[in-house]
């Protein structure tokens, strides 16, 4: 059986390969026309159009209007391995997350695994592709799972653009949400006493919410920015709109969190007797690594990729809706190194993103997942021990929220 799993992931890379100019293709043009989350018309197309090439099963608008899910084989025959896609862009700054790439191989990963399937001679199982869109901050995948959209996936895998590899990469739980003050306006020179001054309680949150950081935890995130301020320098301002992100490794964490920032709002609010109110933009769940999943992944990769890269000195925390993916089904979401030292969320990763040399390490993570996508199909003992890692991590993380 060794033999035949050895030859059947000879055919997944040489398949990749063999496409490697056409995948290369269809990452430049999702990089060339960026798109913001929900609006993904161009890249859902020209990813479901690709697949449906190459003989996928393809829904499109699959549960929401840019999403897409591809599949080939049955899931009769043995387990439902599930690659994702991420295409949508940041505002301004195209993809700078590198989210062309991360569709370009879940892509990849499925004609791979597919070719295997079909080079078996024999029914294995399923590969399946799922496009989900608005991953910046739309909660796509939350939404997905809402839908009922990975009730069938038994594994879920992809992987992200960094300037550095990590098989298993802290993601932090985050909650996204809007805070508006309401006050009075008044004319500020003639009767400023008239006037109840709504950005005096957004610089307030603000600067309070700045001297929270002090007492936050190591691994504990708080981000702020005022998305209106007034309308005219001589009107007290009636009304401010402020954006504010919490992050934390475990969502009991970020319940404690939560609460410090919503005393620290609140207080903004009494001492300039405004009005204020809150709402929920979006929310993730921290990423649950399945440690045997990331093990096959990382010995895949070895196995595909002479040149690695930079290793992760350093966690540098972020945060990604494949957080909730992990909790409801078992998924990785290594980081891997494209070629340059930009960070993400920058106009220098930008070009990385879109640069020809990240070519050669994004499709080592195709094959990469393409290879573990063999080695579950063809190892019928490895879904038992990948489900009994699932269910561990998640009993951990509720232990520790006690």
């Amino acid at each position: 059986m060794e033999a035949e799993r050895e030859r059947l992931k000879k055919v997944a890379c040489a398949t990749i390969d063999a496409a490697a100019d056409d995948l290369a293709a269809l990452s430049a043009g999702i990089w060339e026309h960026p798109e913001l989350n929900f609006e993904e018309h161009h890249a859902h197309k020209v990813l479901a159009d690709f697949l449906e090439r190459h003989g996928f099963e393809t829904q499109r608008s699959y549960k929401l209007e840019t999403a897409f899910r591809a599949s080939h084989g049955s899931r009769a025959h043995g387990p439902n391995v599930t690659f994702i896609c991420e295409y949508d862009a940041l505002p301004e700054i195209g993809h700078a997350c590198g989210h062309n790439l991360i569709a370009e191989l879940g892509v990849a990963a499925g004609l791979g695994l597919k070719a295997a399937i079909e080079a078996s001679g024999k029914p294995l199982g399923q590969v399946t592709v799922v496009g989900t869109p608005a991953e910046e901050g739309g909660g796509g995948k939350g939404k997905l799972i809402e839908h009922g959209a990975f009730d069938d996936v038994d594994v879920a895998m992809m992987s992200h653009p960094f300037p550095a590899n990590d098989a298993k990469p802290r993601a932090l739980a985050i909650e996204i949400f809007e805070v508006v003050y309401r006050g009075q306006e008044s004319h500020a020179a003639g009767y400023p006493w008239k006037g109840v001054n709504a950005l005096d309680a957004a610089v307030m949150c603000y600067q309070g919410l700045a001297c929270l950081r002090q007492q936050c935890m190591p691994d504990w995130r708080i981000h702020c920015i005022i998305l209106e301020g007034g309308v005219k320098v001589n009107v007290i301002p009636a009304k401010t709109r402020l954006h504010v992100g919490i992050r934390a490794p475990t969502d009991a964490q970020l319940a404690r969190l939560k609460e410090k920032a919503m005393n620290v709002i609140e207080a903004a609010a009494k001492a300039t007797e405004c009005q204020f109110e809150h709402s929920v933009i979006t929310k993730y769940a921290s990423v649950l690594h399945n440690g045997v999943l990331a093990d096959l992944y990382s010995a895949n990769l070895s196995d595909v990729q002479a040149e690695r890269g930079p290793e992760a000195y350093k966690e540098a925390p972020g945060s990604t809706d494949m957080g909730d993916v992990s909790h409801v089904l078992p998924a990785i979401h290594p980081m891997f190194y494209i070629g340059g030292t930009a960070v993400n969320h920058t106009r220098a990763f930008t070009a990385d993103s879109g640069a020809a040399c990240a070519q050669m390490y994004t499709l080592a993570q195709a094959k990469a997942l393409a290879l573990t996508g063999v080695d579950i199909l063809t190892d019928p003992s490895l879904m038992d021990a990948i489900t009994a890692d699932f269910r561990r991590g998640l009993k951990e993380e509720q232990e520790t929220a006690k």
